[in-house]
């Protein structure tokens, strides 16, 4: 069975930086996608990032890109998405998903599997 286990949430400055951490497992191949979502009360839940495993194709929402990259290593079967430049507004409970096939979307439907989801809280 698929099991995605997140990591590294936490509380941070504005302007700092945490690493988010992904690792699946019962993945028979890398040919899977995983996606960080993120979700705060009273709003829906948006796309963030997500990569392909087996070739590294990514994508990114716009109020992340260039901020959040995201990486992978197939070894490890672990996604890391570095945020950086953290601002309040990134505060929210953040998920991994994941789904067979090499599709780097943002769109929720697309995903099978979830994490079990941790807070990033972004304040001074």
């Amino acid at each position: 069975q698929v099991q995605l286990v997140e990591s590294g949430g936490g509380l941070v400055q504005p302007g700092g930086s945490l690493r988010l951490s992904c690792a699946a497992s019962g993945f028979t191949s890398d040919d899977y996608t995983i996606g960080w979502f993120r979700q705060v009360p009273g709003k829906e839940r948006e796309g963030v990032s997500s990569i392909t495993l087996s070739d590294g194709d990514t994508e990114y929402a716009d109020s992340v890109r260039g901020r959040f990259p995201i990486s992978r290593d197939n070894a490890k079967r672990t996604v890391y998405l570095q945020m950086n430049a953290l601002k309040p507004e990134d505060t929210a409970v953040y998920n991994c998903a994941a789904t067979w096939g090499l599709v780097a979307t943002l769109w929720k439907p697309e995903y099978n599997y979830w994490g079990q989801g941790l807070q990033v809280t972004v304040s001074s």
